[in-house]
């Protein structure tokens, strides 16, 4: 799963512009169950642009954040001037962190590029003992409602070879498939695996995803599948999603999308 992680460093206009932030029940999760607030030390996993990050920084944190790609983080720093932020760039698996230094470790909408048999231990070694972990993910679709937009693109991703073939995940399938994060069993079942934290709690946030057609473009760009197609290929589905959804609403595009968290305390 690591061979498209690049790709992202290549849309990082698209990125901050379309990607959603998450919604506020996230936090109220970290804040109840997880003790984020004022002072909390926090190792964010993959930032990004900061789409977590703002909020991490605005309940009071020190963050410190390891972000792969060069070019994200540069925007990441850009858009957060705050002394209780420090991005440290490469991958999670290498980066240089103190054992038992940080109260929290959280990853949204990126844990699912590392590996889990690495990075959930390595995680654990980070964290303090009573710290916590929590991973999350935007899915971009929810099968449990309508989804006009999506259905209304599904004929034109099922009709692209390249998207048609790629495996369920995240974004790629407008419709909601039953994408990583959404494996229940699987995900706790890592976690647990490695006797380092206690009881998995978990939570599907569902919710309402709203778009204009040029929002809703650049999350397409942002994803990695779609980063993936030849430069052509990508700008006519691009095109197409944009005059989808011009079509399909007044404005604003309305998407049924669910958040899935998973938090377990370190032993």
């Amino acid at each position: 799963m690591t061979d498209r992680r690049d790709l992202f460093g290549d849309a990082v206009d698209d990125y901050d512009a379309g990607r959603p932030p998450y919604p506020e029940r996230v936090y109220e999760v970290l804040v109840q169950r997880c003790g984020l607030g004022p002072g909390a030390r926090v190792l964010e996993v993959g930032p990004g642009t900061g789409q977590a990050t703002s909020r991490l920084l605005a309940l009071g944190a020190t963050v410190t954040a390891v972000e792969l790609d060069e070019r994200l983080a540069e925007r990441l720093r850009s858009k957060h001037d705050s002394t209780r932020l420090r991005v440290t760039i490469g991958s999670f698996e290498d980066a240089d962190l103190p054992a038992a230094s940080v109260d929290l470790v959280v990853a949204a909408t990126s844990f699912h590029w590392v590996d889990p048999t690495v990075g959930l231990v390595r995680a654990a070694d980070v964290l303090r003992a009573g710290g916590w972990l929590a991973l999350w993910w935007n899915v971009f679709g929810d099968k449990s409602r309508p989804d006009p937009f999506g259905e209304a693109l599904l004929p034109f991703i099922e009709a692209c070879p390249e998207l048609a073939a790629d495996p369920p995940g995240a974004g790629a399938v407008p419709s909601g498939s039953h994408p990583y994060s959404l494996d229940v069993a699987a995900r706790i079942g890592e976690i647990e695996a490695t006797g380092r934290f206690g009881v998995v709690h978990h939570e599907m946030i569902r919710w309402t995803g709203r778009h204009t057609p040029a929002q809703l473009r650049s999350l397409f760009a942002s994803y990695s599948p779609w980063l993936a197609l030849p430069d052509a290929t990508r700008l006519e589905m691009l095109d197409t999603v944009e005059s989808l959804a011009r079509d399909t609403s007044n404005g604003v595009v309305e998407r049924p999308y669910v958040t899935a968290v998973y938090v377990a305390e370190r032993r």
